[in-house]
């Protein structure tokens, strides 16, 4: 359904030492750094035929944190959503919500974490186990 998912940032560098170190613990590689037509950087990491990337805003305004949104990264067990948390907790990431678990609701059983990037967006991860 989704091309790709893009999330701002003031601070390029400090977000590629963050997610290189995050979604390195979910087998993504490196990303693809390009900057546009107007002289932003991107960060483009290619995993899986999807693209997550960071960007400077194109408006040239400061970047801000969308209210109620949150980008969800699938993990192969209950023990990667843990690590991918305490990943990003150690690379300057904020834990949010309850601590790294499983969670059974209306929509199923699966091992969940939340966290706040440097910048202030919603992450999180997640394994379904049904």
């Amino acid at each position: 359904m989704f091309s790709h998912v893009m999330v701002g940032s003031d601070d390029i560098e400090r977000s590629k030492n963050f997610y290189n170190s995050v979604l390195g613990v979910l087998g993504v590689k490196e990303p693809v750094v390009n900057v546009n037509d107007t002289g932003q950087t991107r960060l483009l990491y290619i995993h899986n035929d999807s693209i997550f990337c960071v960007t400077e805003p194109i408006n040239g305004k400061p970047m801000s944190a969308a209210n109620g949104s949150t980008i969800g990264f699938t993990c192969d067990s209950s023990e990667q959503v843990k690590e991918l948390h305490d990943v990003a907790v150690a690379n300057g990431g904020t834990s949010i919500e309850s601590p790294p678990g499983l969670r059974n609701n209306t929509t199923g059983k699966k091992h969940l974490c939340y966290f706040l990037d440097p910048d202030g967006h919603k992450i999180c991860g997640m394994y379904r186990c049904d």
